[in-house]
């Protein structure tokens, strides 16, 4: 049986179109990043946490593997992740204003004496964006919860001029690489 470690509603729903049964756990796991953690290896460890996290749950189940992801937004060396409030969340969009920035996902699958992960990068442009605008999209509280305190799926596409890489991964999952990590770990349709 396969086991989603995470609580973000649009991980449940990308990973649902995978046609692969899952079971989604509610887990909190600390994403803290270790002073000198390159972006990279601390999104790598946190999605390995979430998985473990997840398979020390379930780990008397036969066959349980269990899916955990991490999602970051990158610029320069600065980590973006959730904003702490709705100042935070604007001060987070006007840095981000008119720049290419990465969007970091790892995914990770833990099972009885095996492990795996893949991690995807991506790159994303934004116009430039007036107070107003950012005013606007953050009264809407749709940053919040957010890496870079944006939904790629929601009202922050209209200022992305760029995409190079996962669609889905700036999401919060990468279909095409988690199908392919599934597959190669022996996760099917039962």
């Amino acid at each position: 049986m396969l086991y989603l470690a995470s609580r973000s509603p649009r991980r449940n729903e990308l990973l649902a179109r995978l046609d692969v049964p899952f079971r989604a756990l509610d887990l909190e796991v600390p994403e803290i990043r270790a002073a000198a953690e390159p972006p990279e290896a601390y999104v790598r460890r946190v999605a390995r946490d979430k998985a473990r996290a997840g398979f020390a749950r379930v780990a008397g189940e036969p066959h349980a593997v269990v899916l955990g992801s991490d999602t970051e937004v990158v610029l320069g060396e600065r980590v973006y992740g959730k904003p702490a409030d709705a100042a935070d969340a604007a001060a987070m969009l006007r840095t981000l204003a008119g720049r290419t920035h990465r969007v970091i996902t790892a995914v990770a699958l833990v099972a009885d004496g095996r492990e795996d992960e893949v991690v995807v990068e991506s790159e994303v442009t934004f116009v430039a964006m007036d107070e107003a605008e950012i005013a606007a999209y953050v009264a809407g509280g749709e940053p919040m919860g957010k890496a870079g305190g944006y939904a790629i799926q929601g009202g922050a596409e209209r200022w992305i001029s760029r995409l190079a890489g996962s669609y889905s991964g700036v999401m919060g999952l990468p279909l095409q690489q988690t199908a392919a990590l599934l597959r190669d770990f022996g996760v099917t349709k039962d």
